[in-house]
C-alpha cells in the first residue's frame, strides 16, 4: 500500500507505507527536473545545429556587384571572379575578398582640405621653386595582383607618381610649368607612370593625371608671375588684333591689286590697239610713199610743221615770177587717201 504525502508537491519527498508490522521505507523521487533538463539539452542542441546549418548555408554564397570583382582563395591559391551575380563557395575552405574596380582618385600635393602639402614643393630646370599639385585617376585592372603583388598598391602608385612628377617638372622651366607647357608635362608624366606600372605589375591601371594648380611659393613671386602673365596676355591680344587687321586689309589690298591689274590689262590692250593702228597707218603711208615719194615727203613735212607750229600759215608762191601771193589751205595727209589720182597729178604739176 502506498501513502502519498500531499503536503509535498511534485519533486518533494514521499514515503512508501508498508503493510502493518512492516518498516517504512523512505524513497525520494524528483518529478519534472530530470525530464526537463533532457528537453532543454535537446532544444539547445537543436538550436546549435540550426545555427551551424544557417551559418554554413549563408557562408556558401556570395554576391558580386557590377562595379566589383572578387578574389576566391582556395587553400592559398587565389583566383579572380569577374562575373557579377550570385556565386557559390566552400565554407571554411574558400575565402572571398571583394575589390572595387571603378575609377578612383588620388591627390598628389594637396590634402582633403585642398591645402598644399610638402609634396607639392618642386624645383624646375632653371632652379626656381614652384608648388604643383596633381589629381590622378586609376582603376584596379587585376584584383589578384592588387591584393597579393604588394601590401598597398595605392601607396606604390602614389610613390611612382611623385617620382615621375618631380622628374618631369625638373626638366621644364618655371614659365613652361605655369603657362604653356602644362599639356605636354601631363602627357609625359602619364607615359612615364604607365611605363613604370607595367614594370612593377601591381594590378593598377592609370586612367589620367592632370595638373590642378601651379603657383610660385611666395607672394612676391606670385605677383611677379602674374605681371608676366598679364604681359603675355597683352602680347596675345596685340597679336590677335594685328591678325584681325591683317585679315581685314588683305582682301581689300587684293581687291585693289586686282583692279590695278585689270586697269593695266585694259591699258595694255589699248596701247596694243593704238600701236597696231599706228602700224597700219604707217604701212598705208609707206604704200603711198612708195607710189609718190616726193609728194609724200612734202605732206609729211607740212603735217610735222603743223604739229610743231600750229599757228603757222603756209604760203605757196607762184613759180612764174609774179608778185601775187596766194594762200593755199593744206588738207591733212589722211584726207589725201580719198583724193583721186587726177588731183594728185595736178598738185605735182603745180610743184
Amino acid at each position: 500500500m502506498f501513502q502519498f504525502n500531499f503536503g509535498n508537491r511534485f519533486g518533494k519527498n514521499y514515503r512508501e507505507v508498508p503493510p502493518e508490522g512492516g518498516e517504512e521505507q523512505p524513497r525520494q523521487k524528483k518529478w519534472g527536473r530530470g525530464s526537463g533538463a533532457k528537453h532543454v539539452k535537446k532544444a539547445a542542441a537543436g538550436i546549435v545545429i540550426a545555427l551551424i546549418a544557417v551559418f554554413f548555408a549563408s557562408s556558401c554564397w556570395y554576391t558580386i556587384q557590377e562595379e566589383e570583382q572578387a578574389v576566391v582563395c582556395t587553400f592559398g591559391t587565389p583566383k579572380a571572379v569577374t562575373e557579377p551575380g550570385l556565386h557559390f563557395k566552400i565554407p571554411l575552405v574558400q575565402t572571398v575578398t571583394k575589390v572595387n574596380t571603378t575609377i578612383q582618385g588620388l591627390s598628389v600635393g594637396y590634402d582633403d582640405e585642398l591645402q598644399y602639402t610638402e609634396d607639392a614643393m618642386m624645383i624646375t630646370s632653371d632652379y626656381n621653386f614652384i608648388r604643383v599639385d596633381f589629381y590622378a585617376e586609376y582603376r584596379i585592372s587585376d584584383p589578384v595582383k592588387a591584393l597579393y603583388a604588394s601590401e598597398d598598391p595605392v601607396k606604390v602608385l602614389d610613390n611612382i607618381a611623385q617620382n615621375c612628377i618631380r622628374t618631369t617638372i625638373g626638366s621644364y622651366t618655371v614659365d613652361a610649368v605655369l603657362t604653356t607647357g602644362k599639356n605636354e608635362i601631363q602627357a609625359n608624366i602619364r607615359d612615364m607612370i604607365m611605363e613604370k606600372l607595367d614594370i612593377y605589375d601591381i594590378g593598377i591601371q592609370l586612367v589620367s593625371i592632370t595638373i590642378q594648380d601651379a603657383q610660385p611659393p611666395t607672394a612676391e613671386v606670385i605677383e611677379a608671375f602674374k605681371a608676366v602673365e598679364t604681359a603675355k596676355q597683352g602680347k596675345d591680344t596685340a597679336l590677335n588684333n594685328a591678325n584681325k587687321y591683317r585679315n581685314e586689309q588683305i582682301p581689300q589690298a587684293e581687291a585693289e591689286a586686282d583692279k590695278i591689274l585689270q586697269d593695266a590689262e585694259a591699258e595694255k590692250e589699248s596701247r596694243i590697239n593704238e600701236a597696231e593702228g599706228q602700224v597700219a597707218r604707217f604701212n598705208s603711208m609707206y604704200e603711198e610713199y612708195v607710189k609718190y615719194p616726193a609728194i609724200t615727203r612734202q605732206r609729211m613735212f607740212y603735217e610735222a610743221m603743223e604739229d610743231v607750229l600750229p599757228d603757222m600759215k603756209v604760203i605757196i608762191e607762184g613759180g612764174n615770177g609774179s608778185q601775187v601771193q596766194q594762200l593755199l589751205p593744206l588738207e591733212p595727209f589722211s584726207s589725201m587717201e580719198s583724193t583721186n589720182s587726177g588731183e594728185t597729178e595736178a598738185v605735182e604739176n603745180g610743184q
